[in-house]
Order: structure tokens, then C-alpha cells, then sequence
């Protein structure tokens, strides 16, 4: 018999989209609404067949004004469906940042638990294509900073598939930060066990130092502890969501290791890395072997110029030379 070919392993976009048809085949208030997310599937194809299969009450196209599109899906919410609802690019939250910061995550708390959102917000993050300093921000933590917001960055298929079916399901708001280098990338490991939101994995043991990534950057410190730091036993932690924060499981890392880099792509200054590397500080100053830090993106508009877009954002060199330098002054 000639040899059967093992079916390829689902990518990040599969992941996506498989929660979403689980989810709307399970729940029919789920409904997903945005800019070409229906019949064309989304720009990137996130959605794709889903208006085939659930037709146009539950996959609808918008118009480009996200304000207004974000402001009929909290009043969606309120009326008891459960909107996915897309932000094409994440640069877009700062057009419609009222009904993502003072309607859905203050409602819930304004009328004592008498208005549930259970709200996705679902967008789309990261730099290195060169699509300019408009379409290029990581702005996580400004929305990890609003109480009231969950937060959830998944870095390969497995999670953003489980982390978007616990997204739907939640009564509250969540917002979905996808990368899009990561879209086409498939996962090995999608037969694990999933994990709910706010437990992080443990991607990578060791015993020298600790690595903090979501997002893309987990792929990138891996690639920095498998190609340039083969000596250094490097433990790599991904997160999964911001909020909530599972620090539990990297300080009982960095208590075995001793040393801690925190590492995103958004921008290093007032950085959600900052916050990790101070609450790290305050539980194990007097357990580590040297100081906690972090490794963002440069203070700058994202370049369009590919060699200095490289530049500005963390990549597997300056992960591996920011480790050494740890290791150095430890």
C-alpha cells in the first residue's frame, strides 16, 4: 500500500478560525462582526466560510468606523449576544477607544453585575513587514492598564484557539491580540493539553535564566535560545494573557534560576515588561542573583524601512546579547 502523508499540523489562522465555528455552532447568540469578515473571510482569511455556514444575521460586514461598529457591539452585549467583533489592525483602537475603555470594561461595575459584555474584541498586532508606523504598534499595555479589560496574547495555534473559545465564553470583555507573522505558522504541539486563560507555559526548561515572552517573541526567544545561546540554559516562559497574569508560575522560575528578562515587542518605555519586572522585584529581591529586566522595542514609530524596522524591534540577537549582559552582571 503506498504510504499515507500525516495530515499537516493546523496553523495559527486554523486555530482561529475552528474556534469560532465551535463556538457559533455551540452558542447561536455568538455572532462576528467587522470590516470584510464576511463573505471575503477577513483581509487575512480568519473568518473565512464562516458566512457559508451561519449566513448574514450572524457574519456581518461593516463599515470602515470602528467607533461606531464598537459601539453597536457593546450595545449587542448588553442586549444579551456575544459579539466577536474585529479591530483590523490594533493602531485602530485608538480611533474607538471610548466604547473599549469607558462603556465595556465599566459597565459590568457601574450597574453592580446587572449588564454582562461578554464581548470579544479581536485584533491584529506586530511589526517586520514593513507596513509603516500606523499599522505596526504592539499597544497591549494600554489596554492591559484599563481594570475591567482581560487581556489574552496567544503565540502559536494551540492557544489562540483555546484562549479565543474561553474569550467567547467569558461574561466580560476580552480583548484578543493576534500577531500576524504568526498566522501562516503551524504547531507541532497542537495535540497538548490546552490551559485556561491566566496560566502560563512553560515552553522551555533551564536553569540559568528566565525568559518572559508572548506573542511573536516567544518564537523569537526561542530561536535566541536554540541558535545563539546553546550554552546558556535558558528557560522560556509565555504568558498567554496579560490579564489575567499568571506570575505565580515565572517567579517560582526565576526563584530556581536567579535571573529574569522580560521580552515584547511593543515599546520598552512604560511597558507592560516594566510592571512584570517591578511586581518580579518586590516578591524576590533578595532571591535573585541580579537584576530583573526587560527588552521592548526602541521609543519609536515603527520604521518602514525593513533594516531599521529590524533594528527598532527585539529580534534573536538582541535577546541572546541582553541575556549575556544579565548573565555578565549577575
Amino acid at each position: 500500500m503506498p504510504d499515507v502523508a500525516a495530515p499537516e499540523a493546523p496553523r495559527y489562522l486554523d486555530g482561529i478560525r475552528t474556534a469560532l465555528a465551535e463556538e457559533m455552532e455551540r452558542d447561536e447568540d455568538v455572532v462576528v462582526i467587522g470590516v470584510d469578515v464576511a463573505a471575503g473571510g477577513g483581509v487575512y482569511g480568519a473568518t473565512r466560510g464562516l458566512y457559508d455556514r451561519f449566513g448574514p444575521d450572524r457574519v456581518m460586514d461593516t463599515p470602515i468606523a470602528e467607533a461606531g461598529v464598537l459601539g453597536a457591539a457593546v450595545g449587542a452585549a448588553m442586549a444579551g449576544l456575544r459579539p466577536v467583533v474585529e479591530i483590523m489592525y490594533m493602531d485602530f483602537i485608538t480611533v474607538c477607544l471610548d466604547p473599549i475603555v469607558n462603556q465595556a470594561a465599566k459597565l459590568r461595575y457601574m450597574t453592580g453585575g446587572g449588564v454582562h459584555m461578554p464581548l470579544v474584541f479581536r485584533t491584529q498586532t506586530g511589526g517586520g513587514r514593513s507596513s509603516g508606523a500606523q499599522h505596526s504598534q504592539s499597544l497591549e499595555g494600554v489596554l492591559a492598564h484599563i481594570p475591567g479589560l482581560k487581556v489574552f496574547l496567544p503565540s502559536d495555534a494551540r492557544d489562540v484557539h483555546d484562549l479565543m473559545a474561553a474569550a467567547v465564553r467569558d461574561d466580560g470583555p476580552v480583548v484578543l491580540v493576534e500577531n500576524r507573522r504568526l498566522y501562516s505558522r503551524r504547531d507541532p504541539e497542537w495535540d497538548r493539553e490546552p490551559l485556561p486563560p491566566g496560566r502560563a507555559r512553560v515552553v522551555r526548561a533551564g536553569g540559568d535564566v528566565t525568559l518572559v515572552a508572548w506573542g511573536r517573541m516567544v518564537e523569537e526567544a526561542q530561536r535566541a535560545s536554540d541558535e545563539l545561546l546553546a550554552d546558556v540554559a535558558v528557560e522560556l516562559i509565555d504568558l498567554r494573557t496579560l490579564v489575567p497574569l499568571d506570575l505565580d508560575t515565572v517567579a517560582a522560575s526565576v526563584l530556581r534560576t536567579g535571573r529574569a528578562l522580560v521580552v515584547h515587542e511593543a515599546v520598552a518605555d512604560f511597558g507592560p515588561g516594566a510592571e512584570i519586572a517591578m511586581r518580579l522585584t518586590e516578591r524576590l529581591l533578595y532571591d535573585v542573583e541580579g537584576p530583573i529586566r526587560r527588552l521592548g522595542a526602541l521609543p519609536s514609530p515603527v520604521p518602514y524601512s525593513p533594516p531599521l524596522e529590524e533594528a527598532a524591534l527585539p529580534g534573536p540577537a538582541s535577546i541572546a546579547q541582553a541575556v549575556r549582559d544579565l548573565m555578565e552582571d549577575s
